[in-house]
Parts: C-alpha cells; structure tokens; sequence
C-alpha cells in the first residue's frame, strides 16, 4: 500500500502532493529515471558499439575482397589534406574485416611509417633500396604489430636523395611498378603514400598503380592545384601507364560547425559525382594524436567518430571494388 502524508487538518494527501513551508499544497517532484547502462541511445552505448564495429575482436566480420589486387595511389601535391592519414586508417580498417593489404610509404618524412609503429630510422631496410638499389619487397616488409595481414615497406630520410640518384637510371619512372611486381606474397590492397609533391616519387607510384585516391579537405582553396594532377594523371595514362584512372575520392576535416565545408562538399560532389566517397572524415583531435603514439586512429580510439568514419570509407571501398569485380565477369560472360 502506497504511504501518504498527514496535513494540519490530518487530511491524507495524495502520494503525488507535499505540503509546502507555508502550508499550501505543491505538487512533489517527480523522480527522474535512472538510465539503463545498456541502453543503445547512450553515448557510450554508442561509443562501444562503434569500438567493437570497427576493431572486429571475433574477425567474424569481413569486408568483400578483391577479386584481383588493387593498387592505390594516394596523391595530391597539397600538404596537410589527410593523405597519410587517410592511406594508414583505410589499410588498417580493411586488414582488420580479413583483407591483405600493404602500405608503402614513399614519402620522405616516413609519417606513414610512425602511423603504424614500423621502425624507420636510419639503416632501416625501405623503399630507398627497393628503388635504387632494386632490392625485393620481400626483404623489406614488415609486418604491422597488432594488426593481421597489414604490412608496411617503410622510409627513410635516404629517400631524400632517391629522385637525384635515378635521374640517369634507365626506365626511372617504372622502378616502384618492377618491385610490386616482384613481390612473392598474396596481397589484395597496395596503398602508396606519396610525397606532396609531382615529382619522380609521385610519378613512380602513379605509374605502379592502377587507382588514384585523392584526398581533398574541405577547407579553402580545396580544388587549388587539383587541376595540375589530374593533368599529371592524364600524361601517364597517355604515355607510361594506361590502365590509370581517378577511382576515389575522399573529403577529410570536414567541419559541420562551418558553412564553407558544406559549400566545399557540394561543390566537390558536383564536380567529380560518383567518384567521391559517400563517408566524410570530421575534422578531430583525436585522428591528429593518433600518430604521436604509433598508432592509427582505428587503434588508439576505435569508438571515436573519425575511426567510424574511416571505417565506412573503407567499406565503401571494398564495396565499390567488389561491385566492379562482378559487373567485369558479367561483361566477360557475355562476350
């Protein structure tokens, strides 16, 4: 039986009624509910369905995998618009749903190796020997620590000097596509880092690869210089490697607070349409001290919105490319 309290009169109140300090009635406060600590609606319900999404712990989730190996060139001779970001959170999504993936890093600053915890200091076996010495991928990869199936042929500061030392050497913009070709393991992605730059580097791995992924923030003056490399990309699909196309695009440090990053993405969608990847990257502090512990956001904070983010790209990825597998069997059917 509900108890209830006794006015001056003695009159019962009802449960729902309180005297106040000047004897009139006042309704009570109702008593909030508490909330169910497994209730998916909570951020940290959230959160943890994120983690668990992204890091896979079972392995029982899988993205599709390619039918043939894809290699990625990640390029845009801007600095500072994702591209190492983006090519070691997208190989470590797809290592970890059951692909085999490779980063190389060609970039100089070896960011793309700190990303992944891959020793790089000096006398460390990279890319430089694999270039200029033609040494073969399979002395150099490394394998990643904690991740399965993910390997990384690391950069040192030589490679510095790698653009200088092949000037002369025959056949200088195919050496990258010779040691890929080389490597005796079963591998279904390649992601290259390159450089933010045109040259020799960045030429080698757009000659190696059959995709370009480009990066682009959705800041001001995004689409500054983007026509320099897609007229780059056209004069090696002309002249040195035909089977090159622009197959992905990526927004990354989008801003939903600003009115420009909207503007951004608009314009870029429209410009460039299906190519662009329907996952944007939030701009996040959390993506930025990845790298400061050797780690890739997909590690460091699973359950964060940029690893979430990183993940659906790298679906839509392997999604894409699976789509495009079964559609050029049809066509082979059918000749």
């Amino acid at each position: 039986m509900t108890k209830t309290s006794r006015g001056r009169a003695g009159r019962h109140l009802a449960p729902d009624e309180a005297q106040g300090s000047n004897g009139r009635k006042t309704a009570a406060k109702p008593v909030p509910a508490q909330p169910d600590p497994l209730d998916d609606d909570l951020p940290l319900a959230r959160e943890a369905q994120r983690a668990v999404r992204v890091l896979n712990p079972s392995g029982s989730v899988t993205m599709p995998r390619p039918t043939r190996r894809r290699v990625f060139a990640v390029a845009n001779q801007k600095g500072g618009v994702g591209k190492t970001t983006s090519t070691v959170n997208l190989a470590v999504a797809l290592a970890l749903h059951g692909n085999r993936v490779m980063v190389i890093d060609l970039d100089p600053q070896g960011n793309a190796s700190t990303g992944l915890g891959v020793e790089h200091g000096a006398g460390t076996p990279s890319v430089y020997e694999a270039l200029v010495e033609g040494m073969s991928l399979d002395e150099i990869a490394t394998p990643v620590d904690g991740i399965p199936s993910l390997y990384c042929i690391p950069a040192t500061i030589d490679l510095a000097g790698a653009e200088v030392e092949l000037v002369n050497v025959v056949a200088r913009e195919g050496r990258l596509e010779k040691s890929i070709e080389t490597y005796s393991g079963d591998l279904d992605y390649i992601f290259i880092d390159c450089p933010p730059s045109l040259g020799l580097l960045t030429v080698n791995a757009l000659v190696a690869a059959e995709e370009v992924l480009i990066p682009i923030q959705c800041e001001y003056y995004a689409l500054e210089g983007l026509g320099q490399l897609l007229r780059n990309i056209e004069l090696i699909k002309a002249h040195l490697n035909a089977r090159l196309r622009v197959s992905t695009i990526l927004l990354t440090m989008y801003d939903k607070r600003t009115k420009l990053a909207d503007q951004v993405e608009q314009e870029v969608r429209g410009h460039f349409s299906e190519i662009v990847l329907g996952a944007v990257v939030p701009r996040s502090v959390r993506v930025s001290e990845a790298p400061g512990y050797g780690q890739s956001i997909m590690t460091y904070d699973p359950g964060s919105r940029g690893a979430a983010s990183y993940f659906e790209a790298a679906e839509e990825i392997a999604l894409r490319g699976a789509k495009l597998s079964r559609r050029g069997k049809n066509q082979k059917g059918g000749n």
